[in-house]
């Protein structure tokens, strides 16, 4: 099976006023197209940095990092900006919404920053909001929906590029148990459509219905677990 992700002897060190910081120590693993994983461990394990790397907004000290086949770690600055814009998606747990735009504003923002904004891929949003299960709340602003809307917008947002490789950063961190289930249903529907996922999460609960558990500690992995994921209901 092709590797969506893989990344060798990963390394991340912080240079602090006490001394240095190793935050990553040497990570490697795999994680093949079409595979839903998610990311455990106590603070201070290396998550949020293993994130960080994973979504291109910071570089290793040392390693490896190929996204389908091509060495990030080696890109440059523009390079790296491309691959955000056009190769990954985001979700985030605040869901990082502007609350002055609309349902369908919010998810047209990417597009407007990369100037890709048109009739066509306004239409793209339209049927993105519909298929999060927002057609009918086109119109409505942030605050106008409940913390699970606001999650849907996110993902619709983070689709709107039609990336094949998503990071969500705790994306159930700030929604109750059914609202949590529902989020997890979608990622699942994505997932089954050939979506690659890496999830970060603190809730064994949410990682139970991932197909692999990958769990981190002091900067390194700790197990990588294959399981049979449950369905969520």
């Amino acid at each position: 099976m092709t590797s969506a992700v893989q990344i060798r002897n990963l390394e991340k060190l912080y240079p602090l006023a006490g001394g240095v910081v190793a935050a990553l120590r040497g990570v490697s693993f795999e994680v093949p197209q079409g595979d839903f994983v998610s990311i455990m461990g106590p603070s201070g394990s290396g998550k949020s940095t293993l994130l960080n790397l994973l979504g291109c907004l910071d570089r290793p000290t040392a390693g490896e990092y190929f996204l389908g086949g091509e060495n990030v770690a080696e890109m440059s600055d523009d390079q790296l900006a491309e691959v955000r814009a056009t190769r990954l998606g985001f979700v985030f747990q605040s869901f990082n919404l502007l609350s002055a735009l609309t349902v369908v504003e919010n998810i047209e923002l990417p597009l407007y920053y990369s100037g890709r904004l048109n009739r066509d891929s306004r239409a793209r949003c339209h049927s993105l909001a519909k298929r999060v299960g927002l057609g009918d709340r086109l119109d409505h602003r942030p605050a106008q929906l409940s913390g699970g809307q606001q999650q849907r917008v996110a993902i619709a947002r983070s689709l709107v590029n039609d990336p094949r490789f998503m990071l969500a950063d705790e994306p159930t961190g700030n929604l109750d148990s059914a609202t949590t289930l529902e989020i997890l249903q979608l990622l699942k529907e994505l997932n089954d459509e050939g979506r690659t996922i890496v999830l970060v999460t603190h809730e064994p609960e949410v990682a139970a219905l991932t197909k692999r558990t990958i769990l981190l500690r002091d900067g390194l992995v700790q197990s990588d677990e294959l399981r049979t994921p449950g369905a969520p209901r």
